[in-house]
């Protein structure tokens, strides 16, 4: 399937990948809005945003890379857009 097929595929919450990628297990997945109230959000994240301030985190797309790590704010290359080769991932 092609480039534009794979965001439907997202957007519907499957994961996708292309055969043509190198490494084994990897695929992208689109992860929703999130807002968590001030009082939720974690040491982690409000070291950055500040104590007391509310998270609304906007949608991006993640990948699960070849190393098992979570790699969030994946952008497709210019190979990637131009691809047919994209599957969804069971």
């Amino acid at each position: 399937m092609d480039f534009g097929k794979a965001i439907e595929a997202l957007k519907a919450g499957n994961k996708v990948a292309r055969q043509g990628w190198n490494g084994k297990g990897m695929w992208v997945a689109l992860m929703p809005a999130l807002y968590l109230e001030a009082g939720v959000v974690n040491g982690r994240t409000s070291k950055h945003i500040g104590e007391g301030v509310a998270l609304d985190s906007q949608p991006y797309i993640a990948m699960w890379t070849a190393a098992g790590q979570w790699q969030p704010g994946w952008i497709a290359s210019q190979a990637d857009v131009l691809a047919e080769d994209w599957e969804i991932i069971k």
